[in-house]
C-alpha cells in the first residue's frame, strides 16, 4: 500500500505566483527514509524541497536539492511557514524550527510577511580563486569566503544583470556556491545566486545567501537595515537585518500547488 504525503509547492519572497523561488514543502508524520527524500526532492525538480516534523513544540526541519541534502535553505524555510501558518492554521507570533546541520532558527509572522531568523554566516575576504575569476570573465572588487560559499563583488548592478557566468568551470570547481552582488540602482544591494555543484545552476531566489550578503553590505553602508534585490530572472525582494550573531530575511509567499505524493 502507497504512503500519501502532503506536498504543498510555494513562491517565496514574493507576493506573485511566478516569482520569487519556488519551494515544495512534505508535512511528515514520521520521518521517512533518506533515500525517499532525496528521490522525492529529484523528482519535485525544485531548488529545494523541505520535510517537516514538528516534535514537542517545534518543527524539525531537512532540505533536499535534486541532489544533495543542504545545510541550510532560506526560502524553503520560508516556504514551510506560510503552509503552517496558511493551511494548517498555526496560532503563534513566532515558530521555532530545528536543523540538525544548522540549529534552532525560528520564523515569526507580521500581517502577511514573514520573517526568518537565521544564524549569520561570518564570511572574511580571501583572495579570488582562479576558477571563479575565469568562470565569470572578471575579477571581482572583493571576495569573501563562508561557511560553504563565496561571495563575489562587483562595481556594478549593471554586471550583475547581464552577467553569464561559464557553468562548466563552476562546476569543476572545489565551490558548492558562488553569490555575485554589487550596489543596486533602486535597493541597497543586489545579487544573484549559483550552485551548479549541488544541481542548481542558478537559484531564484536565495534567503541562506543573505546571511553572508547582509553582514557584508551592513558593514560597507554602516547601517543594519537593507533593501534588497535578487536579479534572477524570477526575481525576488527582501527586506535584511544584521543582528550580530543573528540575521533576519524578511518577505512574502504564497500557495501554487497543493497535492499529494505516492510512495
Amino acid at each position: 500500500m502507497s504512503k500519501r504525503i502532503k506536498l504543498y509547492q510555494v513562491d517565496a519572497f514574493t507576493d506573485k505566483l511566478f516569482k520569487g523561488n519556488p519551494a515544495a514543502v512534505c508535512i511528515l508524520d514520521q520521518w521517512i527514509d533518506e533515500d525517499l527524500m532525496q528521490n522525492i526532492a529529484a523528482e519535485n525538480n525544485l531548488s529545494e524541497t523541505a520535510f517537516v516534523l514538528k516534535k514537542n513544540n517545534r518543527y524539525e526541519i531537512r532540505w533536499f536539492t535534486p541532489e544533495a541534502e543542504v545545510d541550510l535553505c532560506g526560502h524553503a524555510t520560508l516556504a514551510t511557514a506560510h503552509v503552517l501558518y496558511e493551511h494548517f492554521a498555526l496560532d503563534q507570533s513566532t515558530i521555532q524550527f530545528y536543523s540538525h546541520r544548522s540549529g534552532n532558527l525560528f520564523v515569526s509572522q507580521n500581517d502577511d510577511t514573514l520573517s526568518l531568523d537565521f544564524p549569520t554566516d561570518e564570511s572574511e575576504m580571501v583572495e579570488t580563486p582562479v576558477d571563479l575569476i575565469d568562470a565569470f570573465g572578471l575579477k571581482p572588487i572583493e571576495s569573501y569566503r563562508g561557511k560553504t560559499d563565496y561571495a563575489l563583488m562587483f562595481p556594478d548592478q549593471d554586471f550583475i544583470e547581464k552577467c553569464e557566468p561559464d557553468f562548466n568551470i563552476l562546476k569543476r570547481s572545489n565551490v558548492r556556491g558562488v553569490m555575485i552582488t554589487a550596489p543596486g540602482k533602486e535597493v541597497d544591494f543586489v545579487s544573484r545566486f549559483f550552485a551548479p555543484g549541488v544541481g542548481i545552476d542558478e537559484d531564484p531566489v536565495t534567503g541562506s545567501a543573505h546571511t553572508t550578503l547582509t553582514r557584508i553590505w551592513g558593514m560597507k553602508l554602516g547601517k543594519n537595515v537593507l533593501r534588497a534585490k535578487q536579479l534572477s530572472k524570477r526575481g525576488g525582494q527582501l527586506i535584511c537585518e544584521y543582528k550580530g550573531d543573528r540575521t533576519i530575511i524578511s518577505g512574502k509567499a504564497v500557495t501554487y500547488l497543493v497535492g499529494e505524493i505516492w510512495v
